[in-house]
């Protein structure tokens, strides 16, 4: 089970919030490349960044920071926030990222999903957070109206494999992964999913990695690790059963 360090990228610098609420925001770094270097150093093997002005902006708007975090680092990473069409689907991969996530597109243009695992496979995975099933678009601000699960199993009919599944009740909070739920999706879906939100200890990685084989292949840690709650190279070895 892989173990995804997040960079979440607001004016240039690496923060985390609550819920995703841009009014309950802390700065962790004002440096996301030298970020990006310490989960490298400390054995990550991919990153997880976001651009969260672009989710709010609906175009990304910390490429520059982006494609420091790309120089600075030999592992692979993705990225997600306001990335809603074609050409600039082209640009990320082009900068270097390996894999774009698609969020409140996969909502509102399921055929722009299509199109893109059409041309680019694997490289587009799918990012669907919810707050009590329901998923919500637009830097979480917006109901999308439709149910995880439905959204997953639309995005496996036009070729998703992989899913980012983030809680957003728990999101920033460190009350733990909602495991029972991402589970659910995993065998409603048959795809690959990686949890999202709430993670704050060992039990929650060792509670995941119960259920890789109904399809959990990682997990994103964000504010655990900022704040020291969950130690990486622990993390990691439990995840890969050292």
């Amino acid at each position: 089970m892989l173990i995804i360090p997040a960079i979440d990228i607001r004016g240039g610098k690496c923060v985390r919030l609550v819920k995703g609420d841009f009014q309950a925001e802390t700065v962790f770094s004002d440096n996301p490349a030298a970020m990006a270097q310490k989960w490298q150093s400390q054995g990550a093997r991919f990153l997880h960044l976001v651009d969260l002005d672009g989710a709010l902006a609906g175009a990304p708007q910390n490429l520059a920071t982006v494609k420091s975090i790309l120089d600075a680092v030999k592992i692979p990473v993705e990225l997600g926030g306001g990335i809603r069409d074609l050409a600039t689907i082209e640009k990320i991969l082009a900068l270097g990222v390996s894999r774009v996530i698609l969020g409140s597109v996969a909502v509102r243009n399921p055929d722009l999903v299509a199109t893109a695992c059409s041309k680019y496979d694997d490289k587009i995975i799918v990012g669907i957070d919810a707050k009590d099933g329901i998923v919500a678009v637009d830097g979480w601000g917006v109901s999308g109206d439709v149910k995880a699960d439905v959204l997953a199993q639309k995005m496996a009919a036009v070729g998703v494999k992989t899913i980012i599944y983030t809680d957003i009740s728990r999101d920033g909070t460190l009350a733990g992964i909602n495991v029972e739920a991402t589970a659910a999706l995993a065998k409603a879906s048959g795809l690959n999913i990686i949890a999202s939100g709430g993670a704050k200890s060992l039990e929650d990685i060792r509670a995941l990695k119960q259920h890789e084989t109904d399809g959990i292949v990682g997990v994103v840690l964000g504010k655990s690790l900022y704040t020291g709650t969950l130690d990486l190279p622990q993390a990691l070895a439990v995840a890969e059963g050292v």
